[in-house]
């Protein structure tokens, strides 16, 4: 019979783990999922034709994050902002649903951002963005309770998605900073000094090369990855690399961690998966160079999934 077993470090962190709090702020989203057959191209244009056989909703964005957190057995907070429409009401009840504490500002000027993927044969033949940035007002509102917020957490995770809904994200980071909480920032764009003073930042590998340009070895990268810790003044910077696994710069050392030998099957709201993780390992008392070989592990198990998937605790640490 198999069991399930924690690794030395690790089981005092799981132990810490329901207690962790976790505030996650950002740019939520509807992810809508149309499944259905594919059997014959279209005589109007070369192109399949899906014939949809049911449909499925999730929480994404900074929501998959908070939902990630609430399957780590943490305690998670989301605070976004939404549209007031069927989307957004349809979001609140998701995550309701998930019994995910949220407070999600209406704005009547916005739609709820919604990503539409349609599925065939278990491969996304397409998606479809809708989404419109919210007003000034409503996000100068949501920076006032997110002051609020700040002594009952542990830990802060921004999940920033380039909708407009983290505008005041460099008065945020300095509010966390003068709490003196860590706040762990999912960057998007190529502009990272917004950035600046957070305690570790996560882009993934293109997000990197957005913003610092391309490299042509191992030993570039690593000045360049140095660099930007510098100049942005983090503790840490955690870039993600697909199938090359993931690699940590601070002050203090380099780490680079291998990928999870495993079949890719998904690679949508693996970067919420690993900022979720890492928050929550930080938050239960783990060094950072152990946080990330956590977060990685993780990474490994949702790619296998299908779409904007969570990594539950059982999972995390089965042997």
């Amino acid at each position: 019979m198999k069991t399930n077993k924690t690794r030395g470090p690790e089981r005092a962190n799981l132990r810490a783990m329901s207690k962790a709090r976790v505030l996650v702020v950002g740019d939520v989203m509807l992810d809508r999922y149309w499944f259905g057959d594919v059997s014959r191209i279209s005589p109007e244009a070369p192109v399949p034709v899906v014939k949809i056989e049911r449909t499925e909703e999730r929480p994404g964005g900074a929501a998959n994050v908070a939902r990630n957190v609430a399957a780590l057995g943490a305690q998670a907070e989301l605070l976004s902002v939404i549209g007031n429409d069927e989307a957004g009401a349809c979001l609140e009840r998701l995550l309701r649903d998930e019994q995910i504490p949220s407070q999600l500002y209406r704005d009547s000027a916005i739609a709820t951002t919604i990503k539409l993927r349609v599925i065939g044969r278990q491969q996304q033949l397409l998606r479809i963005d809708f989404d419109i940035q919210p007003s000034h007002e409503v996000l100068l509102s949501k920076l006032a309770d997110f002051e609020k917020k700040l002594p009952s957490c542990d830990v802060v995770v921004l999940s920033d998605y380039g909708k407009g809904g983290l505008t005041h994200i460099a008065k945020m980071i300095n509010m966390v900073n003068r709490s003196g909480k860590p706040v762990l920032v999912d960057p998007k764009g190529d502009d990272f000094d917004r950035y600046r003073n957070a305690t570790i930042l996560t882009p993934n590998r293109a997000e990197f090369r957005q913003v610092v340009g391309g490299w042509k070895s191992e030993r570039e990268f690593g000045e360049k990855a140095r660099q930007l810790v510098n100049r942005l003044k983090l503790r840490a910077l955690l870039i993600t690399r697909s199938e090359e696994g993931m690699t940590l710069f601070s002050d203090e050392q380099m780490v680079h961690v291998p990928a999870q030998a495993r079949e890719v099957f998904d690679v949508s709201g693996a970067g919420d998966t690993v900022i979720a993780v890492l928050g929550v390992m930080l938050a239960s008392g783990a060094k950072l160079p152990d946080a990330v070989r956590i977060a990685n592990r993780a990474a490994g198990i949702v790619v296998g999934k299908l779409g904007t998937a969570v990594v539950h605790r059982e999972e995390l640490f089965a042997v």
